[in-house]
């Protein structure tokens, strides 16, 4: 689409919105279903596109990691969309009796999601659960670089609700900065940290207000007296699922300096277990495109140039990538101050936890943090010491399910919140309302002044 294109759905969308401003929570509910339904009618065609734009991605991951979290979001907003709409009575104080006030959520009007390309249908379907439960119109600018998932998502929608209450606008990079541009209400972007400080300049010419999901290097520490084996276990997994291209995936892990062999002897373990041969496991996915591909092996071979041992489990078949490990890279690697988006793991030792406290609050703060503990007092210090836009306590990604749980990130890695409540009350505005009952207080204060308002002001402010 161009320009003109894109501003004619806006305003459809826009005068649409005009002549229903508030959806009542049945016609929510069913909106949410219909698009529930029509992506479980399309999960397998999905899968096959999905597997065809990485040039191979396994079906079950795709039913998983896109599907069943994206069904998973949809039926939590369709189950809690009447409670979401309620008013939210607030105190009053006494001054301000006999009144009431409350919070009331009002839909914004047209949402805008631009989506990345690592989960083309989660990270597409999940912000429009929140808009759709809010009671918005949506218009979505899914990933030029997953075209036949971009395709069938457009398909899809197009097949389920009319252009002025969702939409899809397909094109390139060039597209995405006119779709930034529109006078949207509110505009979730979910990528880069680079590509999302464009967006924010192209929307603040709008002050459009948006919530940016970026990415960053999220890191893994284990703890001494962590259970090693499944800490290496659940960092394999995460670090693995998709070939390491997902947002909050764990980075680069701190290790105790005296732990680091039998960790690595760990990992090993749990990558022959999880994903044997990886290069040519089907379960295993293929890096998105020869570009990404050759960033990761220019990340190793820095590496290996810099005297870093470097731990290869496997070789390569194609653009599927077998997991790396980097043990203590130096920290001037582009490897250290890029975000990785691959199956290379960093392993950075430490000798104190305060050493590795002082580690992670050194960079930018990220998206995730990965703790491995089993003491209660390492775990609240290691909670109260760092900033990150979420944390996962002896696990890695489960996190991003829980719907009860706002998803966003920190600093770097973006700002505002969504999934569950938090992605309704980002599409919505939370207006609030305050209501007189009878005569107020606020009567006797009017001019003109005398005697008398000298004495309820001393009364006021004592």
């Amino acid at each position: 689409m161009d320009s003109m294109d894109l501003r004619s759905v806006f305003d459809r969308q826009r005068l649409a919105h005009s002549k229903s401003p508030y959806p009542a929570a049945r016609e929510r509910r069913e909106n949410l279903d219909r698009l529930r339904k029509a992506l479980l009618r399309k999960q397998e065609d999905l899968a096959k596109a999905i597997d065809a734009d990485f040039g191979g991605r396994s079906r079950i991951e795709v039913l998983y990691s896109e599907v069943f979290v994206s069904v998973h979001a949809m039926r939590h907003a369709a189950e809690h969309v009447d409670d979401w709409m309620q008013e939210r009575p607030a105190s009053l104080d006494w001054p301000l009796q006999p009144g009431r006030a409350y919070v009331m959520p009002q839909p914004v009007g047209v949402v805008g999601v631009i989506s990345s390309w690592n989960y083309p249908v989660f990270v597409s379907i999940a912000p429009m659960a929140g808009a759709l439960a809010a009671g918005n119109r949506v218009m979505l600018k899914p990933s030029e670089l997953t075209p036949r998932t971009s395709e069938l998502l457009a398909t899809m929608i197009a097949e389920t609700f009319s252009p002025d209450h969702v939409s899809v606008c397909q094109g390139d990079a060039e597209t995405g900065k006119a779709f930034a541009s529109l006078p949207l209400d509110h505009l979730i972007f979910t990528g880069s940290t680079a590509v999302g400080k464009q967006i924010m300049q192209a929307a603040s010419e709008n002050l459009t207000p948006l919530t940016l999901e970026l990415g960053g290097k999220s890191p893994a520490l284990i703890a001494e007296g962590a259970n090693l084996s499944r800490a290496a276990s659940s960092i394999a997994y995460g670090k693995l699922l998709n070939a390491g291209q997902t947002c909050i995936a764990p980075d680069y892990v701190l290790v105790p300096k005296p732990l680091r062999d039998r960790f690595v002897a760990a990992v090993r373990e749990a990558v022959a277990a999880q994903y044997p041969n990886a290069a040519s496991n089907q379960d295993y996915t293929s890096i998105i495109n020869d570009r990404q591909f050759q960033r990761l092996k220019a990340y190793v071979e820095e590496a290996r140039a810099s005297d870093c041992e470097v731990i290869e489990l496997g070789l390569s078949e194609g653009r599927r990538m077998p997991p790396v490990l980097l043990l203590d890279p130096p920290d001037r690697l582009k490897v250290m101050q890029e975000e990785i988006f691959g199956p290379i793991l960093p392993v950075v030792t430490y000798a104190e936890l305060t050493d590795a406290i002082a580690y992670v609050n050194s960079r930018p703060r990220p998206l995730a943090l990965y703790l491995f503990a089993s003491s209660e007092r390492v775990i609240d210090r290691v909670l109260k010491e760092t900033v990150a836009g979420g944390v996962c306590v002896n696990d890695t990604l489960v996190h991003i399910v829980a719907e009860n749980l706002p998803f966003g990130g920190a600093g770097a890695s973006g700002f505002g919140a969504y999934h569950g409540q938090a992605g309704f009350d980002a599409c919505s505005r939370l207006k609030p309302v305050f209501r007189r009952h009878g005569i107020g207080l606020g009567v006797s204060l009017r001019p003109p002044y005398g005697r008398i308002h000298e004495w309820m002001r001393r009364i006021l402010v004592r």
